[in-house]
């Protein structure tokens, strides 16, 4: 614990409470229903950097961006409410951000889910190519027939 820490106990209480999830609050930016100045966003984030990103924080960015569509249509709802045209407000391109962040962390899930599917596939080929070897290995040199007829069934689902 620093000298900072516990020379002012209040501050860690209120850094407690500043995080804390407020509720209906939390549709809304800066505790306004519709922001008065246009505030600069970032883009929206590439497929590629998405692959690097490690399961959870792919959860926790979808979860992110999954808040901030709730916003942005809190936002668009309260502009219609208010009667406020399109052309004094408008966050179309915050939402295409969004929504094309989303699909590429499904697009990119789809990916891994797929390499997933494929390397279980290429597992059991290769699990039994190696029951076929080990059972001609251990059967007598006469009674191959069982051997072969196991190796040319897995053969046949290689090529399938």
């Amino acid at each position: 614990m620093s000298f900072f820490s516990r020379s002012f106990p209040a501050l860690n209480r209120l850094k407690q409470l500043a995080f804390r999830p407020r509720g209906v609050e939390e549709f809304f930016e800066n505790a306004k229903s519709i922001p008065t100045e246009k505030s600069w966003t970032g883009r929206a984030w590439r497929a590629s950097e998405l692959r690097v990103k490690s399961f959870d924080d792919l959860h926790k960015l979808w979860f992110v961006l999954l808040k901030e569509r709730n916003v942005l249509a809190a936002q668009k709802e309260e502009a219609r409410r208010f009667h406020i045209s399109k052309q004094y407000f408008s966050n179309k391109g915050r939402q295409i951000k969004c929504q094309k962040s989303m699909a590429r962390i499904k697009f990119v899930l789809n990916e891994r889910r797929l390499a997933w599917v494929e390397a279980t596939k290429l597992q059991r080929v290769v699990n039994a190519q190696e029951a076929a070897v080990n059972t001609k290995v251990s059967t007598p040199a006469g009674s191959s027939s069982a051997a072969t007829s196991a190796a040319k069934s897995t053969e046949s689902t290689v090529s399938a």
